[in-house]
């Protein structure tokens, strides 16, 4: 009977502690994803310092992915990191970049433990971070939440081994498939609630394309326009083969203020080039591919070595087909608005279907909920 009850003592001890590990670790979750969108080329890292049971330090990467979540956390925590237990969203650095480890602060500041959610695929790190705390005696556990973090970290994961950015693809679209009214004329597709949810997508992106021919018919700007995070706008990017990109756009007027860069062939004109470096805007070539377009693996490889790791590609139709055509969408946000455009409407993704994601062995429904009278879909790559 003595047997039993330590034995039921220590398995609800057990639970408790395996909940308690699950909550520190979803915060820590939370809070790596503030970063998003601020912290390339760096990944954004979440971190949670708890010492018998009470959080004693917190912190994410900051903007310029400098400092790194786990330095953030001790900072807050001081003297109480000394035998607590570090909660971190993706393995410790173990090598010198543009900061020290991380691993050797942690082992400086004397944790005990520390709960990782997952290995970093960095060759730098790869398992080194973990092995240079254990030699330390520090117990390391590895895998709790490793698939929410690897969603969180798929931009970062994503161009470490494909050399590319992680692909969001963003489609607002009417019943019957449309992005656009005949003769591109823009129109309201979806309500304030999925525009705000699109603009949040925005802040979380390193950077979001558009093709010159959206340019030219909307005269976008492509800024978040959320109350108070005009900052956290992403980097914008045209692809602009011939550089038809006019002077007096919104983009170039406010390039200056918002990076703007123009991803080009290797055989535009000068003068063009040098017109929009004059006004802000970065021009960037690439190999051009046969009429009329630029080589999509190149302009992905070039905006991962600027070291973009999340993508958002949100026009046109053109621009989001090739996309799918050529397997480079690894995400899609599809968001149905309960209008229809009508005979001469813009196709959503060209000449092809929607059906091409939606009912695509290649893509899988991740989530799905209503937003107002807005149908929000994500479907991931497979």
């Amino acid at each position: 009977m003595i047997f039993r009850i330590l034995e039921d003592q220590f398995a609800q001890k057990s639970k408790e502690a395996k909940a308690a590990d699950l909550r520190f670790m979803q915060l820590a979750l939370a809070l790596g994803r503030r970063g998003l969108g601020r912290t390339w080329p760096n990944p954004a890292v979440g971190a949670v310092i708890v010492k018998d049971g009470v959080i004693v330090g917190r912190g994410w990467t900051q903007p310029g992915g400098r400092p790194h979540a786990e330095v953030e956390a001790l900072r807050r925590a001081g003297a109480a990191a000394r035998g607590a237990t570090l909660y971190v969203t993706l393995e410790p650095c173990s090598h010198f970049g543009r900061s020290p480890p991380c691993a050797d602060a942690v082992v400086a500041a004397g944790l005990a433990r520390v709960v990782s959610a997952i290995e970093d695929p960095n060759p730098e790190v790869a398992g080194k971070g973990h092995a240079k705390l254990r030699e330390a005696g520090i117990a390391v556990d590895v895998g709790l939440c490793a698939a929410e973090a690897a969603r969180d970290h798929a931009g970062h994961f994503r161009r470490i081994r494909d050399k590319r950015p992680h692909v969001i693809l963003k489609l607002a679209v009417s019943t019957d498939e449309m992005i656009a009214a005949a003769g591109h004329r823009p129109v309201a597709i979806t309500g304030d609630i999925a525009r705000t949810r699109v603009h949040l997508l925005r802040a979380q992106s390193d950077a979001i394309l558009v093709g010159i021919g959206t340019v030219l018919a909307d005269d976008p700007v492509l800024t978040c326009r959320l109350p108070g995070m005009a900052a956290r706008s992403p980097v914008r990017v045209v692809l602009d083969r011939a550089l038809r990109l006019r002077g007096d756009s919104r983009l170039v007027h406010s390039a200056r203020q918002t990076p703007l860069w123009v991803m080009t062939s290797d055989m535009a004109e000068a003068p063009a080039a040098m017109k929009l470096g004059a006004a802000g805007a970065e021009v960037i070539r690439v190999a051009a591919r046969a009429a009329p377009g630029l080589d999509l693996p190149a302009v992905l490889h070039a905006l991962a070595d600027k070291g973009i790791t999340r993508l958002m590609v949100e026009g046109g139709s053109r621009v989001a087909a090739s996309f799918v055509s050529a397997g480079l969408v690894d995400e899609a946000w599809l968001l149905r608005g309960p209008e229809t455009i009508g005979a001469g409407g813009v196709p959503a993704l060209d000449a092809l279907r929607l059906a091409a994601i939606t009912q695509s062995p290649a893509f899988r429904l991740h989530a799905s909920e209503m937003l107002g009278k807005d149908h929000f879909e994500i479907y991931e790559r497979a």
